[in-house]
């Protein structure tokens, strides 16, 4: 058994074909799959059920599958480790985020972390924060940037900044012609909410809870910008993150900033506790708070 057939076994699993698994492995198909009925013969078990017509994994075969990228994962680190200690800031690093930030964060930060940066290579991942916290938890990301605070212990916190929400409404509504909007603007109104699984939803329901607003239940979105496109023909109001409110406004959305208090959410980074890469991420940490004008 190496590394390279638990490679194999991995890209079967995540592509569910032969050819598209050895093209991601940069190997011929014959190569790839009589690795992995070695791989099969070692271990005494059949990992995967063939067919002229598809690929699927036996039980042991995902659960060897799901081994297999912690050992990968572990290996990764040794190398970084390694890395590390010729240059604290490269090598890879795999960082997650959340979706109602990635768009609008990243080209923000992104310029200036190549600039300061230009030996760490980051590879971007977005996910919802369950996901994005498992992943973390099995060493299958490094850094998580997404909204605080989370419940979890075994992570450390650290905070980037505060955004503040803006109030979204259609151009016809006429709070559109306010330059601020306030919570008690809100009152009476029915706010439309991303769908469950979203963090961004929970901010939004303790601002409804807050200032006596109810949820839109005739609608969910799957993405800030569904809802923007909604807000935009008339079906109701959104609480919009700061980051994501466009510099060039269309005429349909009006966006209003609060008068105080400001609803907000605290956006951070999270890793595990422990990890020998917390200097490095503290650096980039006061990197990213330092180009943010927020």
């Amino acid at each position: 058994m190496n590394l390279r057939d638990l490679e194999y076994l991995v890209a079967v699993d995540e592509e569910g074909h032969f050819n598209r698994a050895a093209e991601r492995c940069f190997v011929s198909q014959p190569t790839l799959s009589g690795q992995i009925k070695k791989l099969e013969e070692q271990l005494g078990v059949q990992l995967i059920e063939r067919s002229t017509r598809r690929v699927v994994m036996t039980d042991v075969g995902r659960a060897v599958a799901a081994q297999a990228r912690r050992v990968l994962s572990a290996s990764r680190g040794i190398r970084e480790i390694a890395e590390s200690f010729h240059d604290p800031m490269a090598g890879d690093l795999q960082v997650g985020l959340i979706p109602t930030l990635a768009p609008y964060l990243l080209p923000q930060i992104m310029p200036m972390l190549r600039e300061q940066y230009p030996r760490l290579k980051l590879w971007l991942h977005e996910q919802q924060t369950a996901v994005l916290m498992e992943r973390l938890r099995n060493a299958e990301l490094d850094l998580l940037i997404l909204a605080l605070p989370v419940p979890a212990h075994e992570f450390v916190e650290v905070d980037l900044f505060r955004e503040p929400f803006w109030l979204a409404v259609p151009s016809s509504d006429p709070l559109a012609r306010c330059e601020q909007a306030s919570l008690a603007d809100l009152h009476g109104r029915e706010l439309m909410l991303l769908e469950e699984g979203h963090c961004l939803r929970e901010h939004a329901l303790d601002v409804c809870l807050n200032a006596g607003v109810s949820k839109h239940n005739a609608f969910q979105a799957t993405s800030l910008e569904t809802l923007r496109h909604m807000v935009g023909e008339g079906m109701g109001s959104t609480l919009i993150p700061q980051l994501a409110v466009p510099e060039k406004r269309d005429g349909e959305v009006a966006y209003l900033p609060f008068k105080a208090p400001v609803p907000s959410r605290r956006i951070g980074m999270l890793y595990r506790k422990g990890s020998y890469r917390a200097e490095a991420f503290a650096t980039i940490g006061e990197s990213i708070s330092g180009c943010l004008a927020i």
